[in-house]
């Protein structure tokens, strides 16, 4: 059953917005002290903000930490998943609560990501509020004003897409000085709708230029970054327009209509326009002719890359902990560092490229999909050319078809399981590794060229010209561009860049039973696509209410 027509963008009117939910404290200087230029306004009230995009301490920052968003959106997946390995990853049950999608409101991970999120999104609006406070007080060109406002607003704008991707229905905050009181909870559809006018809205007034090349912009929201999240929005509609998500009916794309630059379009069309905008601002945006450049040591360069974390180990303290949970102790000592032996790649993420068979020597290598290589450490492990020993006089090998929920007992305890190897190993690294020069990619063109092609099939056109694009970087032979082999080839092509969990939703496939999930939740309607509200939250606020299912 389809739902009734709904339209967006400059027609949407009149959202009641409401307060964020922690006691974040407000500025302790004195106002009226505080900034004497516009220089100090965008130092302190716009770049400030992006060091909370990255971060140091589990549950903080999009990518790089661990317990937080990442890893919500990615171990709950068939792409990923962390083995109890003995004496090891049994954290009271975190990691199997997450693969199996038995979480709760009690879970302590969950409530501080959600508290991160709404941390931000609270500094946000306290950066507004002193902006629109110091406009005339510091005489502002209204060309400043627009410029600053529009980057923050844009910035929320992100950070409500993975709070409402997350949790569904949650409360929408605006102003600065709201209330605890005065909290109410908004249907997710209300804030999909003003996440989507905002971006539009700001969109004009944000930088033409690129984000990821060192320069003024670098790491800054800018205008493609927001033309992405617009084609991101666009592509979820069906999944964010539905208020009632465990009723087993959705809305329909075609039918869900947006006003874009005085167009009226459906779902998938607004997909493809700002999908096609960003190809054609003329920033040179194009998939790189190595799949690896993108995830280099020095990846500025990549023109690909179109929102990173930036990552220097002398200037900044974001982390990024994936490889060193990763690789087998052996393997880190042999790259200079101190690991953690743990996440690995599930088995029906291994088929998916090619990998049928543990032993090497049996394999098909004609279909083993190349980008095999670029994002796992597996079978014998090899450091600088030179064979790297497992600790006990044998060489290391890591095994991608033995992989278990619990390996506790396993001859491949230690060593099951395909590693990450997505980003290159930077030997300069300190803190074991997870201090690096990489920058974390957190949206990228080839993502572009991958949501074009789907929106064009769900638009009853053709998107293989985009999939062909994809596969033929990847020196793999052409496949078909269906809804199926688009799933496939966004596993293929997005490994370990923290968005299986929004495909999977996507495509009705995330309550799927898959690989070793004996111990999954029966969830036929879906009640776990979206998180359950924090339980200490729902304390702190008794006008909020659980999402179904919790």
């Amino acid at each position: 059953m389809k739902r009734n027509i709904l339209l967006f963008g400059t027609l949407w009117v009149g959202l009641t917005l409401s307060s964020c939910l922690e006691e974040y404290p407000k500025g302790q200087v004195e106002e009226d002290e505080a900034y004497s230029s516009a220089a100090e306004i965008e130092r302190d009230l716009v770049g400030d903000l992006y060091n909370y995009i990255g971060g140091s301490t589990p549950s903080h920052g999009l990518q790089g930490t661990i317990r937080g968003v990442y890893d919500w959106n990615s171990i709950t997946t068939d792409e990923q998943m962390m083995p109890v390995r003995g004496a090891d990853w049994d954290d009271g049950g975190f990691w199997n609560r997450l693969y199996n999608h038995k979480w709760t409101a009690s879970d302590g991970e969950l409530s501080s990501t959600w508290k991160y999120l709404y941390e931000v999104i609270s500094r946000c609006n306290r950066s507004l509020y002193f902006i629109d406070r110091y406009r005339f007080r510091l005489v502002l060109t209204n060309e400043q004003y627009e410029a600053f406002t529009a980057e923050v607003r844009g910035l929320r704008a992100m950070f409500y897409f993975y709070a409402m991707d997350m949790f569904g229905n949650i409360p929408l905050v605006a102003d600065y000085n709201e209330s605890l009181e005065d909290i109410v909870q908004s249907r997710r559809s209300a804030v999909y709708r003003f996440i989507f006018y905002e971006l539009q809205e700001v969109a004009p007034h944000l930088a033409y230029e690129r984000s990821n090349w060192l320069g003024n912009y670098y790491g800054r929201f800018t205008r493609p970054v927001a033309y992405f999240l617009l084609a991101k929005l666009a592509l979820n509609a069906e999944v964010y327009c539905d208020d009632q998500w465990t009723d087993e009916e959705r809305p329909d794309g075609t039918k869900i209509l947006f006003d874009v630059d005085g167009q009226i379009l459906n779902a998938w069309e607004t997909t493809k326009y700002y999908c096609e905008a960003i190809a054609d601002m003329g920033l040179d945006y194009y998939l790189e002719e190595d799949y690896g450049d993108n995830f280099a040591i020095h990846n500025e360069t990549s023109h690909e890359n179109i929102f990173v974390i930036p990552m220097d180990n002398t200037l900044y303290n974001n982390n990024f902990n994936y490889i060193f949970r990763s690789l087998h102790c052996a393997h880190g000592e042999a790259l200079g560092w101190g690991t953690e032996n743990g996440t690995c790649a599930t088995i029906s993420t291994m088929h998916a490229y090619g990998i049928f068979d543990d032993n090497p020597e049996n394999r098909d290598y004609s279909k083993v999909d190349s980008r095999y290589y670029y994002n796992f450490f597996a079978d014998t492990v090899y450091v600088n050319d030179k064979q790297v020993d497992d600790g006990y006089g044998n060489p290391l090998v890591y095994h991608p078809l033995e992989v278990a929920e619990d390996l506790t007992g396993s001859p491949f305890e230690r060593n099951g399981g395909a590693r990450m190897a997505k980003y290159e190993a930077d030997y300069t690294a300190y803190n074991d590794g997870t201090l690096q020069n990489n920058d974390i990619v957190l949206f990228r063109y080839a993502d572009v060229l991958l949501m074009l092609a789907e929106a064009k099939v769900r638009n009853g056109e053709s998107g293989q010209a985009e999939m062909d694009k994809i596969r033929e970087r990847a020196f793999v032979e052409k496949r078909e561009a269906t809804l199926d082999n688009l799933l496939t080839e966004r596993l293929l092509e997005l490994m370990w860049e923290g968005w299986r969990r929004n495909d999977l939703i996507r495509f009705q496939k995330f309550t799927s039973h898959y690989d070793s999930r004996i111990n999954a939740i029966e969830d036929p309607r879906g009640f776990t696509t979206v998180f359950p509200i924090p339980g200490d939250v729902l304390i702190l606020n008794p006008n909020l209410l659980q999402n179904p299912g919790y």
